[in-house]
């Protein structure tokens, strides 16, 4: 089989083959450094779980670096650290991922390790029993943290059944509940070659990276069930507050509005916003809030890239006697997106930075396998690094305002902090 070549990274093709199998593989030949970068990605994680499982994602994630059929947890570490190398595990609310780095002497080895974690993972009962406890310590330390509180409360306002509505610890409730033979059920149900994407990038060609792959990964057949339809319910906006009294010593604001998945036309407009607003010392928010008003502790915003319907979010800490001048002006902050144009100076700079950070997030091995794996995995292909380059440039004021007028009229509001700062704002006009 010969690996077809792909657009081009940096100069240097990528070459993207799938397998008798279905299993895609990508790579990109950067000689550069004697370092191999892989990323297996799964398309699973916690979009694909439900309520009464969640957090399965990352437990499976916790648990299938510590045995395989054939290895022991010291087993598997020994092998890894004995030649320098890396190698974990992770769930997102997207993918599923496997990451490895290592000399280019020691891939193969290393490779052959991945696969047999991938391939026939043992769960053990020990390890499973440790990393439940260490989910469920965690979960409960949140509840002392505001940030976590009111990001939580925002989400299950905003997602209410859907799987985005919990973080990927899930809850107490779910977690408590969850066995090894949960584990080996999502193993089988998600784990399988014609739902995973290998991309290898760093001194290895793109012959002997498609030959490994099918060395330790072209004999492993597609069962004959077919791959689990993903099923969630439709979102409706419906803007709500929430609001948590609690002894602290700031408060924490959010706004929070449902904003497009990556497939849509309007992404690349929201996503400049985004950086626009929150991105830097430099941005909005940072200079009129922090800045020129001192009202913020902290302040920002976000919009992660999701295959389903995403929440752009801006939020700010400040001292709880300002809470509700700071949420006035929070709220003031994204209005200005829909009620008045970006000066030209302002969205190319805004444009600059999005696109010199981008940039800058594909320099490494490990960086470049990552984007265009996951590229691949939620299926928006590799011509999207070029895309989204494109559309980011292309974007006018008027397309911007326009976006802004679509999607951040009418925010979700989350509040954290002392009853006499934030209790007054639930029969606010704010809201």
């Amino acid at each position: 089989m010969i690996p077809s070549p792909m657009p081009s990274i940096q100069n240097r093709t990528i070459h993207r083959t799938v397998l008798a199998n279905g299993l895609v593989v990508l790579v990109v030949e950067n000689p550069v450094a004697d370092i191999v970068a892989a990323r297996i990605f799964v398309k699973a994680g916690s979009l694909w779980e439900s309520r009464q499982q969640a957090g399965l994602s990352h437990l499976v994630a916790s648990v299938m670096t510590r045995g395989s059929e054939q290895l022991s947890s010291l087993d598997i570490a020994e092998r890894v650290e004995s030649v320098g190398a890396s190698l974990s595990t992770d769930a997102a609310s997207d993918y599923f991922l496997l990451s490895l780095k290592t000399v280019t002497a020691d891939f193969e080895n290393i490779l052959s390790l991945a696969a047999q974690l991938l391939r026939s993972p043992s769960f053990p009962e020990t390890e499973l029993a440790l990393e439940r406890r260490l989910m469920l310590q965690a979960l409960r330390s949140q509840l002392e943290q505001p940030y976590i509180i009111a990001l939580d409360q925002l989400r299950q306002a905003m997602y209410l059944d859907h799987p985005y509505a919990l973080s990927g610890l899930g809850t107490e409730a779910s977690v408590s509940q969850l066995d090894q033979i949960d584990l080996h059920r999502y193993h089988q149900t998600h784990f399988r070659p014609d739902n995973m994407v290998i991309s290898l990038v760093g001194r290895i060609t793109a012959a002997s990276g498609l030959e490994l792959a099918e060395q330790f990964f072209g004999d492993w057949q597609a069962p004959s069930t077919p791959l689990p339809l993903l099923q969630v319910p439709p979102l409706q906006s419906d803007p709500q507050q929430r609001v948590t009294a609690q002894s602290t010593q700031q408060s924490i604001l959010m706004l929070g509005y449902l904003a497009p998945s990556m497939h849509h036309p309007d992404y690349a407009a929201i996503k400049l916003l985004s950086s626009y607003l929150g991105n830097g010392l430099s941005s909005r928010l940072f200079v009129e809030l922090r800045e020129k008003r001192g009202l913020a502790y902290e302040v920002s915003a976000f919009y992660p890239t999701r295959l389903q319907p995403s929440q752009f979010v801006v939020y700010m800490g400040t001292a709880p006697e300002n809470t509700a001048i700071a949420l006035e002006g929070l709220q003031q902050e994204v209005e200005r997106l829909f009620t008045t144009q970006l000066p030209p100076h302002e969205l190319q700079a805004a444009k600059n930075k999005l696109l010199g950070q981008y940039a800058l997030g594909k320099q490494t091995n490990a960086q470049i396998a990552q984007i265009f794996g996951w590229y691949e995995t939620l299926g928006i292909g590799l011509e999207f690094d070029t895309e989204f380059q494109s559309a980011i440039a292309a974007v006018s004021a008027e397309a911007a305002q326009l976006a802004a007028h679509r999607y951040l009229q009418h925010p979700y509001v989350s509040l954290v902090g002392p009853v006499a700062a934030v209790t007054p704002l639930q029969q606010s006009a704010v809201f």
